[in-house]
């Protein structure tokens, strides 16, 4: 949890991908945050969570269903939506956000 607490508090915003293995469409978002990752560089952070691994950092911040994306920024959440994005529209709402 410190780790995570670490990463978030960053001045790069991060998006966080709240998943689970066994759940088909975070399945999907795989790749998707990929290529979003190619395509924005340094200006964001992508990091993936699993919820059965993670169950304390998933609670925390209330994470009833996956995919959960948030995107954080020295510790604040920007941005969250439950379910799955496309990548242009998932890079449009990080840039509104920021």
């Amino acid at each position: 949890m410190s780790k995570f607490r670490e990463i978030i508090q960053s001045e790069t915003p991060t998006l966080v991908d709240f998943y689970a293995t066994w759940c088909g469409p975070c399945q999907q978002m795989h790749p998707i945050l990929d290529k979003l990752k190619d395509k924005m560089g340094s200006a964001v952070r992508v990091v993936k969570i699993d919820v059965d691994k993670n169950q304390e950092v998933a609670a925390k911040f209330k994470i009833r269903s996956v995919p959960t994306l948030l995107l954080f920024k020295k510790g604040e959440i920007l941005w969250r939506q439950a379910g799955g994005m496309d990548a242009k529209g998932l890079e449009q709402k990080i840039k509104n956000a920021l």
